[in-house]
């Protein structure tokens, strides 16, 4: 997904972001640091749709989106395994599926007091467990999560670096926002720092555009890593991330199409 020139204002006030230019790719694990109030929690509600820019465009080509907000707000009547079974078939799951991926989640996560346990009797840290595994209940492409690590216990604490790394490796993207250097530089395979609204290092990732004519009319909107498709009389040009373009290469050849050119245009 990428955030392009993205600005946003609340009514009269100052600009919350300013000209933010910021990518995150298929596979990444990507850190958004700075101090509170830089603009760090609306960058991630910017990128799963939850707010809208004052000005510039969000772009995200990913149907399965979680996102894991500050507060965990839990349901004062539910056990955590009957929520958790809720929310899964609200993705789409069968019961079945839906309580097994839950009950694993919780075990992984080390949830006190097992899954049954009602979720008005559980500790900030607890509920924020089930927070991570309602976000993990489907393979999410773009995974969103604001100060994870909050509350969790030092077993928990590993536990999400580790189902964080594994949701990356399968192909999502990946976001997430944390005050602890350690944390950050274990987990993160990029960081950026936001500073009074303004990105003010780790600046978005070098794009490559591939110009297409001729071949089939494919959805190049569904294929790994495409982040902006632009279609003309004369064919199709791809925006993807550098080092990530050979797959769209390939696939563009095997359908018949041939490559007017590959250039670098940041």
């Amino acid at each position: 997904m990428r955030l392009r020139n993205v600005s946003k204002r609340y009514g009269r006030r100052r600009e919350v972001l300013a000209d933010v230019d910021l990518q995150v790719a298929a596979g990444e694990l990507l850190a958004l640091v700075g101090a509170n109030g830089s603009g760090k929690s609306t960058v991630l509600k910017l990128m799963v749709g939850l707010s809208r820019p004052t000005s510039g465009t969000v772009r995200r080509n990913a149907q399965v989106v979680s996102y894991v907000p500050d507060v965990f707000a839990s349901h004062d009547r539910l056990s955590a395994s009957a929520y958790l079974r809720h929310m899964g078939r609200i993705r789409g799951l069968s019961s079945h599926a839906a309580r097994k991926r839950s009950d694993e989640l919780l075990d992984r996560l080390a949830l006190a007091g097992g899954a049954d346990t009602p979720m008005r009797k559980l500790s900030k840290g607890n509920a924020q467990k089930v927070a991570l595994a309602q976000a993990l209940l489907e393979p999410p492409q773009l995974l969103v999560l604001d100060e994870p690590w909050a509350g969790l216990d030092a077993i928990a604490h590993g536990t999400l670096r580790e189902l964080l790394t594994e949701t990356a490796n399968q192909g999502a993207a990946v976001a997430f926002t944390e005050h602890s250097d350690d944390t950050v530089k274990s987990t993160a395979t990029r960081v950026c720092e936001l500073r009074n609204g303004k990105l003010v290092s780790g600046t978005t990732a070098t794009l490559t555009e591939i110009t297409l004519t001729s071949g089939p009319d494919l959805d190049w909107s569904q294929q790994p890593d495409v982040l902006e498709v632009r279609r003309n009389d004369d064919g199709v040009t791809l925006i993807l991330p550098t080092g990530s373009h050979d797959a769209a290469l390939l696939t563009a050849l095997t359908h018949g199409c041939s490559v007017t050119s590959v250039r670098r245009v940041q």
